[in-house]
């Protein structure tokens, strides 16, 4: 395995893993608006939500079945879900088929992204959905 791609490998799997946890934490912990887990710096900071304030609730909200619930409370975690949920295992098809078709998408997404017609539409989404928390107090 090449180096630039185990290390993705590496990192992509150690988020997912930290990701299971946390969301096993908010998910026993039954984190709801009134009790949720005050660790985004930029809302502990400057008392303004940043862009993916909400998705620990609304990755929750889909494990319970709340999809409306979940889109309102931020899009993103279906995202974040769909994520946890592909990657790990795409690695493990990939490290049992020694190919590397995920480190070939991930570069042919990095490459995509590179370009401003595909880029700024994302970054304006990205916008929207922090004015959207804003909005809606989180």
């Amino acid at each position: 395995m090449s180096k630039s791609r185990s290390k993705l490998y590496t990192f992509l799997f150690i988020a997912c893993i930290a990701g299971y946890i946390w969301l096993y934490y908010g998910f026993t912990a039954n984190i709801t608006e009134l009790n949720s887990a005050d660790v985004c710096l930029i809302k502990h900071v400057t008392n303004i939500p940043c862009p993916s304030c909400g998705s620990t609730r609304s990755v929750v909200s889909i494990l319970h079945g709340d999809f409306a619930k979940s889109f309102l409370i931020n899009p993103l975690g279906f995202i974040i879900a769909l994520v946890m949920i592909i990657t790990p295992l795409w690695i493990l098809l990939d490290l049992a088929t020694k190919r590397k078709t995920l480190f070939d998408f991930y570069q042919k997404i990095e490459r995509i992204l590179k370009k401003p017609q595909y880029s700024i539409p994302l970054i304006l989404l990205i916008v929207i959905n922090w004015i959207w928390n804003i909005t809606k107090g989180l």
